[in-house]
């Protein structure tokens, strides 16, 4: 394994000292959403608990999430923040009792990816905030311990999965009454492997043991220096989806910054904000993909060419002019790329980004945006096979927004809102506030239903059309805490524009604190 030490002097950055913007606190603005947070808990608990997720139409609970309270774990750092002592006492009294040799029924496969995103990302959350700036919220030293041995023992279980020829794991793992088994899957995916790197570091530096990290920064290694780079990588930094488990090699040269692939590229900038010590590799690999990704992926539509979407691609010589919610937190990338390099150029380029996703939530019924949207590219022939208009029914559409919806769903996701925050933290201007407290307040509006909020399945209709009676636990975790952070007063945990960040959050929100801050 090679050790990288690389600064941003080597790298033609100066690191200068920057002075903090000016962040406008809303009281107001918090309480609605505390409120929202308290409701949708307060349904969870009566109709859930200790369930994964609540259906609040129906008010009765599913495990989509092993059976594990993945809504009660994933709600914890949120809670924090939030000082929401009597959530916060439920939500740590209850880990101790998790059992994770045992699965729900009918919940034997367990994903490595979500489960190290949603589980460990939490529970290494609140042990750090409960042993740090938070620690008059702790209920009691024991419990909080059990937020560590817990990870610990989520990790020892989930560590099987590594066990293949080259050490890159398979996703899915089965636990049974015998113990774990993976999966005979084949290939493993660039985001399902690339985002465990923090969550597994974080807990080799909390432990002491070094076996966490050693696993995953293996795995890493095929991503960062891929083994048939003709196939694999057909953008400098920006790599393919899909990865042979025995082989190591990737066996697609498809990808962006969508889900499948998104994660990957996210971690690189936040490892090195973790240990810019350690991990200098990762900031040259995310610098590598930011600067591919605007020379070859920039896109601006034919009907808008003033707003800017990042397009997919099939291969060096094939764009996809299409891109989903999901991918609407590439705008935070690049900011927090810019920032931590004092790279102006990649801040603009970001906030570009951020104001093409918030196009995405004006334009529709509800005023939230899709799961997935299409344009036609500006510079492309028109008559391109990868380049045709909009379909009839959506032309006039088109024609005012710069995108027509191809998959209407809402499903509580965070991105956009989470784009909004990283922008305000790095500019101070309230304009990503009110767009933030303006997607929260339609996002609330839409989705409220039963005893919590419920996805829906078409933003351009009417209420959002039906709903799909799912709150998902990422809700917790990520859509409200967004929106309360951004509206809130600053605190060490929050985003900061100068080089003094204490935290680094994961793909899940959960903030942990970086490499050698002292407990």
């Amino acid at each position: 394994m090679v050790s990288y030490t690389i600064t941003l002097a080597a790298l033609g950055y100066a690191s200068q000292a920057v002075a903090a913007p000016y962040y406008e606190a809303h009281p107001e603005r918090t309480a609605a959403v505390k409120e929202a947070f308290q409701r949708a808990w307060d349904g969870y608990y009566q109709y859930a608990f200790p369930n994964d997720t609540l259906r609040p139409i129906s008010q009765t609970s599913e495990n989509d999430r092993n059976g594990w309270g993945a809504s009660a774990i994933d709600a914890l750092s949120t809670a924090l923040v939030m000082e929401n002592q009597e959530v916060i006492n439920l939500i740590v009294e209850y880990v101790p009792t998790i059992n994770f040799g045992k699965t729900a029924p009918g919940q034997e496969a367990v994903s490595v990816f979500e489960t190290t995103i949603r589980y460990m990302g939490a529970l290494l959350s609140g042990y750090d905030f409960l042993t740090g700036p938070l620690k008059d919220l702790a209920p009691d030293e024991e419990s909080v311990e059990a937020l560590l041995t817990q990870a610990t023992h989520l990790a020892d279980l989930l560590s099987d999965s590594f066990d293949t020829p080259s050490g890159i794991p398979r996703n899915t793992i089965y636990i049974t009454g015998n113990g774990t088994e993976a999966s005979d899957d084949e290939v493993n995916g660039l985001a399902t492997i690339g985002t465990l790197i923090l969550e597994w570091t974080r807990l080799s530096d909390l432990t002491g043991d070094p076996k966490y990290y050693e696993l995953t920064q293996k795995a890493e290694e095929y991503l960062l220096s891929p083994l048939n780079p003709e196939l694999g990588e057909p953008f400098p930094g920006l790599v393919g989806t899909n990865v042979n488990v025995t082989t190591g090699l990737f066996v697609d040269s498809s990808g962006g910054w969508n889900g499948g692939t998104d994660s990957f590229y996210e971690y690189l900038i936040k490892m090195y904000v973790y240990d810019s010590v350690k991990f200098g590799e990762y900031l040259e690999r995310w610098i590598a993909a930011a600067d591919s990704s605007i020379e070859y992926l920039t896109s601006h539509p034919t009907s808008r060419p003033d707003i800017t979407f990042l397009a997919a691609y099939e291969s060096a010589t094939e764009l996809n002019f299409v891109s989903t919610h999901l991918a609407c937190f590439d705008g935070g990338s690049f900011i927090l790329g810019g920032l931590t390099l004092d790279n102006q150029d990649y801040i603009d380029y970001g906030l570009e980004l951020v104001n093409g996703c918030h196009e995405t939530y004006k334009f529709t019924e509800t005023k939230i945006g899709p799961e997935v949207f299409r344009w036609q590219d500006s510079k492309l022939a028109s008559n391109a096979s990868n380049n045709q208009p909009p379909p009839s029914e959506w032309a006039d559409f088109y024609s005012e927004a710069g995108f027509w919806i191809s998959a209407g769903s809402y499903v509580l996701r965070p991105e956009v809102i989470e784009g909004f925050y990283y922008a305000y933290r790095a500019t101070g201007d309230t304009k990503y506030q009110d767009w933030a407290w303006d997607a929260f307040v339609a996002i609330n509006a839409t989705t409220s239903a039963g005893v919590g909020f419920s996805a829906i399945d078409d933003v351009n209709a009417p209420g959002g059309g039906s709903k799909s009676d799912f709150q998902e636990s990422f809700w917790f975790a990520e859509v409200l805490k967004y929106s309360y952070l951004i509206q809130a007063e600053d605190a060490p945990w929050q985003v900061s524009a100068d080089h003094n960040n204490e935290w680094v959050w994961n793909t899940e929100a959960h903030p942990v604190r970086v490499s050698g801050i002292p407990i």
